[in-house]
């Protein structure tokens, strides 16, 4: 008979294999994720709890769709690409419809819009759909669903054996990693468990365990590329504490042999380099929000770096429009966006015991008719925000409002990234293709 394995969401499976661990989704879970899952391979009444057979039998990975989110985003399962699969599966359903119109010119509807499939989704939340056999005579809210007829043409539509189970069915025309991004489109979903449950089919011998690894994989990781190793540092360090749900995405060039790429300059050299030999890595150039760093971003850009490869500087913010800046005038509060806003004047510059917050102009740009400045006790503020915990930074403490929109940013640059490099994107430019 053999021993199937899938991957589910609120109970309804999206994916799944018989006799082979199939599609990896480990990149959809973290280590913490890994449990036990009751498995209805074998009677738990019949076995103590830590029976090593049973632990192997129950053993997944589990973890709610709300934690599932904004890893499909960084794996380029956008909203946006989810929207180009559904386009790419209706304009392959015309085409099917058109090859049989002089045998049945009736027999086809055109499929809906996307705004119209993304309503029919949500208008059915998980919890809502019954997962029970039906009994005689009974039939399920997709079975007289004038809606289901306009869906793009899915041979495995009439693959199911309850309404839950009608609904996966309906959406299988997806990759299974889209149809978890379009269920997250509805805040009910949100709490509905993800599960990938591994264990019946490792102890039934058709898989080993060690096929079953969480965590992003190499080509989904983002090698992140600043201009000194303190801002990698900063960053790693604020990514560890604010977002361990997908710290595993980023990577840092190694440090322990002296940071490589001091400077702008260093860094536009290692972008001219990386675009020039077409590496394959996903990787985020990111600069400050300084003169310097405005310049460089721009210098950057004009490579005509591929899909894969993204410059950025440090986001702009409120806060920086009036800051103490020390000038040959005295000290004024000046803006500092574009001009002198190194990541340190993201930490928090107002913590007990730190010196009080200035910036110093240095030296005038001529090309952006600016001049640069700097954070005056930069180290003091980057050693403090290094010896804070997870604790320090949600109890208040410690204001983490501005290093958090840094990663926000990072986060939404590398998910534009991720897009278009994802096989199933199909917009103008993209790098790959299904």
């Amino acid at each position: 008979m053999g021993t199937i394995i899938t991957l589910d969401v609120g109970g309804m499976a999206v994916d799944g294999s018989k006799n082979t661990r199939g599609a990896d989704h480990g990149a959809l879970f973290r280590p913490s994720d890994r449990t036990r899952v009751r498995s209805d391979h074998i009677n738990d009444d019949h076995c103590a709890a830590d029976d090593p057979d049973l632990a192997r039998e129950e053993a997944a990975f589990a973890c709610t769709l709300a934690d599932v989110v904004p890893r499909l985003e960084l794996m380029g399962f956008s909203f946006q690409s989810v929207e180009s699969a559904y386009d790419r599966a209706a304009e392959e359903s015309r085409e099917f419809h058109a090859a049989f119109d002089d045998v049945d010119p009736d027999g086809s509807v055109p499929p809906m819009s996307f705004a119209e499939f993304r309503e029919f989704v949500i208008a059915h939340p998980m919890e809502d759909l019954d997962d029970t056999y039906p009994q005689e005579q009974e039939i399920d809210r997709f079975d007289d669903d004038v809606a289901t007829d306009c869906l793009p043409y899915n041979p495995s539509a009439n693959d199911y054996y309850s309404e839950r189970s009608h609904f996966g069915a309906l959406l299988s025309f997806l990759p299974p990693h889209a149809i978890l991004r379009l269920l997250a489109e509805n805040p009910a979903n949100l709490h509905a468990r993800v599960v990938w449950q591994h264990g019946p089919l490792v102890s039934a011998g058709w898989a080993e365990a060690a096929e079953f690894v969480p965590g992003a994989r190499r080509t989904q990781t983002f090698l992140i590329a600043t201009e000194g190793s303190s801002d990698a540092r900063i960053l790693k360090h604020a990514l560890t504490l604010l977002r361990p749900n997908i710290a595993d995405f980023f990577r840092f060039v190694d440090m322990s042999d002296g940071y490589p790429f001091t400077g702008t300059g260093s860094l536009r050299n290692f972008a001219t380099g990386l675009a020039g030999i077409d590496v394959h890595n996903h990787v985020l150039f990111l600069l400050d929000n300084d003169a310097e760093g405005v310049a460089a971003c721009k210098r950057i850009e004009g490579l005509r770096l591929p899909a894969n490869m993204r410059a950025t500087c440090l986001p702009e913010l409120i806060e920086f429009r009036a800051i103490d800046c020390r000038g040959p005038n005295g000290l004024q509060a000046s803006d500092i966006n574009r001009r002198a806003a190194s990541i340190e004047c993201y930490l928090d510059l107002l913590a007990p015991g730190q010196p009080a917050a200035a910036i110093r102009w240095t030296n005038f740009k001529a090309e952006p008719d600016i001049y640069q400045g700097a954070l005056q006790n930069k180290e003091s503020y980057t050693r403090f925000f290094l010896r804070q915990t997870r604790g320090s930074l949600t109890d208040g403490s410690y204001d983490s409002t501005k290093i958090s929109r840094v990663l926000d940013h990072i986060f939404s640059v590398c998910c534009q990234i991720a897009i278009h490099t994802n096989p199933w994107d199909t917009s103008p430019g993209s790098r790959y293709r299904p």
